[in-house]
């Protein structure tokens, strides 16, 4: 997508390599919609921790992040070695593998590169693959987020009111985004419609990233309380929901996503509003057979008891909310079962959530 930062305007992907510096360049995606800035992680564990701490989110973004890591770190091993080599990419996957537990995507293409892998003979042409390898999955992500808004903009009408939750665009992804890709494609064909941006707390993403975006893009948007949504359905103001996903069971079509997404789903139900998931094939799970198997990440107390701002004078700041002698628990995702979602917007074709198993050849499963 374009960024117009001080009045310049110019195209970034939320995820590049710098390969002569051996590193992964990612938008800082914390200090959005403040300032802009790009950052590099020098090496894989850097790339790790900037997953952990969430300076690149997304399921699509942090996959293509854990793919480039993964490339970073063979590409760092100075030996000739083939044992050593398997030892310390086995050590790089693990590292990369831990930093975000809910999301399937990274796990999904660091898997694919390994077998990829397995058939290069010598630790050198293993490495240079690597990096190519990580670079073609990155393109075929946008690819993918390119199908989706071919697949989905048919759902947005004229004057259609959208409901967004988190953010599930072009910085959740490596560009054009999942639940944006309709949005931005139907606002290519002309069509005018007004999106609600829950403000998903207890990181906002909503209010700061999904927010900022639409801005840039000039969409008509609004931001919202999460507990507003309820409201505003039973007023007739919503018109379809769209969110993302960090994983979707292949074999049941339950749907994880940041927290707060069962609660819009079951809202979205009661009121008879279609609720519709936006995600790339790495986004489905083939293996887990149920919704109760996928692994919540519980992040920190202060993320709920407090708030990161920007002051009067621009300067970052967190502020605590929170009464000083409470604890808090911070679930980030919850599971939507598949009889609350309306349809699955993927490359391939929308599909209800339980004809993805029956279809998952044409899904890559």
């Amino acid at each position: 997508m374009n960024v117009t930062v001080r009045g310049r305007s110019r195209h970034y992907r939320t995820v590049s390599f710098d390969a002569a510096n051996n590193a992964v360049r990612l938008i800082e995606q914390r200090l959005l919609p403040h300032r802009f800035q790009i950052v590099a992680t020098p090496d894989y564990r850097a790339t790790a921790q900037a997953i952990s701490d969430m300076v690149v989110r997304g399921a699509p973004a942090i996959a293509a992040t854990a793919a480039y890591g993964l490339a970073q770190g063979l590409r760092a091993f100075p030996g000739g070695s083939a044992a050593a080599f398997a030892r310390h990419a086995e050590r790089v996957y693990t590292t990369l593998k831990a930093a975000r537990p809910t999301a399937v995507d990274p796990v999904n293409a660091m898997d694919w590169m390994r077998r990829e892998l397995a058939a290069v003979a010598g630790v050198a042409e293993q490495q240079r693959v690597a990096l190519l390898l990580a670079e073609r999955f990155a393109d075929e992500d946008v690819e993918h987020c390119e199908e989706i808004g071919r697949r989905g903009a048919k759902l947005i009408r004229e004057g259609m009111r959208v409901l967004t939750h988190c953010n599930a665009g072009w910085l959740a992804c490596v560009d054009i985004g999942t639940a944006t890709a309709p949005l931005y494609a139907a606002q290519a064909q002309g069509k005018k419609f007004h999106v609600f941006c829950d403000e998903t707390r207890p990181r906002s993403q909503g209010a700061t990233l999904t927010a900022w975006e639409l801005a840039q893009q000039k969409i008509s948007h609004a931001i919202i309380a999460d507990n507003a949504a309820g409201h505003l359905m039973q007023r007739g103001e919503i018109d379809l929901v769209i969110v993302g996903s960090d994983r979707v069971l292949g074999r049941t079509g339950a749907v994880a996503n940041k927290i707060g997404t069962y609660t819009k789903a079951v809202l979205a139900h009661r009121h008879g509003i279609p609720f519709y998931v936006a995600i790339p094939l790495s986004t489905i799970d083939w293996r887990l057979r149920a919704g109760a198997e996928i692994p919540i990440e519980e992040r920190a107390a202060s993320e709920v008891l407090g708030a990161w701002g920007v002051t009067v004078q621009g300067r970052r700041t967190y502020v605590r909310v929170g009464n000083p002698t409470s604890a808090a628990r911070n679930p980030a995702f919850d599971v939507t079962p598949p009889e609350l979602v309306t349809g699955i917007i993927t490359p391939a074709g929308i599909f209800r959530p339980k004809e993805l198993w029956a279809n998952r050849h044409e899904l890559g499963g």
